[in-house]
């Protein structure tokens, strides 16, 4: 069973959704959602595997959140379903807020941006300041500065060699940097289907920024090269 092994490997946390928000993909309806993740869901919380639920919808959420996950992941930032916000005050659940340009339909045609790191950075601190105006105090709060959510090689590199300067807003940062398309860019004909050397090589780099919560495929590569990375530079 593929989340008890990632959990053997190390994982803290099993993210599931039942909707793909990659590059072009459309938007499905709420009950074919729900239809695809419940069971699984129910199953995995039966055994006590702690789970995040990528969702943009609160009503997914709210279902999600009764079964008994521990933490939301909206791709979305908030945007997509203007009931959201009121999730993360009611329940006070940890919270993944997410960077993204667009819709997954069209976030990958020509995204621009002013300055992609300026332009991100007061992203995140509008829905922190409309978070806290709402009066919500917890700071349950993770960033993700969403690497390949309407960005190009250009946008998405200046998020790696930066991605410091999000710390300053004072809550941890998650990436999603597993097997993105930055890694096909990058490596040219070394690309390969699972690009697990490209996952390690920027795992490893954003553990170095200080970036405390990866989303990964390969848990036991993941786990395995930090290990030995860490050992390495003692």
């Amino acid at each position: 069973f593929h989340a008890s092994n990632m959990m053997n490997y190390g994982a803290n946390l099993i993210d599931v959704g039942g909707e793909s928000t990659r590059p072009g993909s459309k938007s499905i309806t709420e009950s074919l959602e729900w239809s695809r993740i419940s069971e699984i869901l129910k199953l995995l919380i039966k055994k006590k595997i702690p789970i995040s639920l990528d969702t943009r919808k609160s009503n997914i959420m709210i279902k999600g959140i009764n079964l008994g996950v521990q933490l939301i992941n909206d791709v979305s930032g908030l945007d997509f379903d203007k009931n959201t916000i009121n999730i993360l005050k009611t329940y006070k659940i940890p919270f993944v807020i997410q960077h993204s340009l667009g819709l997954p339909e069209n976030m990958q045609k020509k995204p621009t941006y002013k300055n992609e790191l300026l332009d991100i950075y007061d992203f995140f601190e509008s829905k922190i300041n409309l978070i806290r105006s709402k009066g919500i105090n917890h700071n349950n709060i993770i960033l993700d500065p969403g690497i390949g959510f309407g960005k190009n090689l250009k946008h998405n590199m200046s998020l790696f060699h930066n991605i410091s300067i999000f710390h300053s807003l004072g809550f941890p940062i998650l990436v999603g940097n597993s097997r993105k398309k930055f890694i096909k860019d990058l490596s040219g004909k070394n690309d390969s289907k699972s690009r697990i050397g490209g996952t390690v090589a920027s795992s490893i780099y954003l553990m170095m920024q200080g970036v405390q919560i990866l989303r990964v495929h390969d848990v036991n590569e993941v786990n395995q090269s930090i290990k030995v990375f860490k050992e390495l530079i003692k």
